[in-house]
């Protein structure tokens, strides 16, 4: 898969010379963009601060707009996929600084001082040797232990039919098919198209789509969308049966989540 993920995006040059124990660094990626394949003794917390970055370790997918982040642990091979154009920080911590962090790559749920603290250090640059900015990577390195990790919050698969389905899915996050017609569409029987679902994905295709609507829906909204038009946009006929679905994966309203992400960007 990253294979022709590599040939199909432009390849971007990955940090592989790292100097420090704690380092920080803001990329900008363009979209139909890669970072091909690699590892390193450095666990990595990934952040976009513009736009929606993806990264795949095997057949796990992790995307995730502000205000997840991702995290992975050292010595995992792992790529990077910007379907658009992404501004992004990454955290880089030695394999001797991990104790206390996710053993496990994972989205981290974190305190609003995370995106402050990336947001400064973004905005208010510092030479990497000087001792205010290694102070703040220091806070920023704890507040990571202290995240709530909740592994992958949108699984693919290598199984060819389900993946294909899932592409569609991902194309079409407002088709009301339902599970007997999706199986049809790849040519499976419905009892068997959940048993790959819960074999390939640890979930249903019911919860999968959920988690594929509410990650559309927060791309919208930092897009500044109304929240009736992305309810339509994702085959709601109202945007209270949207409302609803939102509040109950992110524990807040679209608008709060909205007012949220705007604040944490008032930094500049």
């Amino acid at each position: 898969m990253h294979t022709r993920l590599q040939h199909d995006y432009h390849p971007m040059p990955t940090n592989d010379d790292i100097p420090a124990p704690l380092w920080f660094r803001i990329s900008d990626a363009p979209a139909e963009s890669c970072y091909p394949t690699h590892e390193h003794a450095w666990g990595e917390f990934v952040y976009a601060l513009n736009g929606v970055l993806e990264v795949k370790v095997d057949q796990i997918h992790f995307l995730t707009p502000p205000p997840y982040g991702i995290w992975l642990p050292p010595h995992l091979k792992h790529a990077g996929i910007n379907r658009t154009e992404v501004t992004h920080s990454t955290l880089y911590v030695h394999e001797s600084l991990c104790e206390g962090l996710p053993k496990q790559a994972g989205i981290l749920l974190t305190s609003a001082l995370v995106p402050a603290l990336l947001h400064h250090l973004r905005h208010h640059p510092l030479p990497d040797h000087d001792s205010e900015h290694l102070r703040l990577l220091h806070v920023l390195l704890d507040q990571l232990r202290h995240a709530k990790w909740v592994g992958s919050y949108l699984p693919s698969s290598k199984h060819p039919a389900l993946q294909t389905l899932l592409d569609y899915l991902q194309q079409h996050p407002a088709d009301q098919s339902t599970l007997a017609q999706l199986a049809q569409r790849i040519n499976m029987t419905e009892r068997t198209l959940a048993r790959y679902c819960q074999q390939e994905l640890g979930m249903s295709l019911n919860e999968w789509r959920q988690r594929l609507k509410v990650i559309k829906a927060m791309s919208m909204l930092n897009e500044n969308k109304t929240v009736e038009s992305i309810a339509l946009d994702l085959g709601y006929a109202n945007a209270s049966a949207f409302i609803n679905l939102f509040k109950r994966w992110m524990r807040c309203t679209p608008d709060q989540f909205r007012k949220d992400y705007a604040a944490a960007n008032q930094s500049r």
